[in-house]
């Protein structure tokens, strides 16, 4: 497993204890997440695809840390331009996120890469080379001594 079920179950505690009235809710009506993250396994590493749209690269923070990888994330506030002009609805999000996912002992944290295009966050984590699927070659059976 590369992410691990604490993750997952986290977020349902958070989902169950607040609600989903103060989370975003999915096109399908159920509740997400404020940074929702894709996570996809391809040819040896893991991928995760983070939507943080509005937010230039210099206000996006990645760290890892003791097997924690950390996605801070910044959104000013539109300011605007006149006093005779006032929000008549404000739905977007603004201020500081932070999500957090823990990484399995099976990747390789040394070797994290990062690229932001179009309000997509996307984090590629190489699986360490032991943990690698391997095929095992079957021999012949062997005679045990006497």
């Amino acid at each position: 497993m590369y992410l691990t079920a604490l993750d997952r179950d986290f977020d349902r505690l958070v989902r169950r204890a607040f609600g989903p009235s103060t989370l975003i809710e999915t096109a399908s009506g159920g509740p997400a997440a404020a940074m929702p993250v894709d996570t996809v396994r391809r040819d040896g590493e893991v991928v995760l695809r983070f939507d943080i749209p509005g937010v230039s690269p210099d206000q996006i923070e990645v760290t890892v840390d003791k097997g924690i990888l950390s996605v801070s994330a910044t959104r000013e506030a539109d300011k605007t331009e006149s006093e005779t002009e006032q929000h008549v609805v404000r739905e977007r999000y603004y201020g500081s996120v932070t999500r957090r996912v823990r990484l399995s002992d099976n990747l390789d944290a040394e070797k994290i890469e990062a690229s932001n295009d179009n309000g997509v966050l996307e984090i590629r984590i190489p699986v360490q080379e032991e943990a690698q699927p391997r095929k095992i070659t079957i021999g012949a059976k062997r005679e045990l001594d006497g």
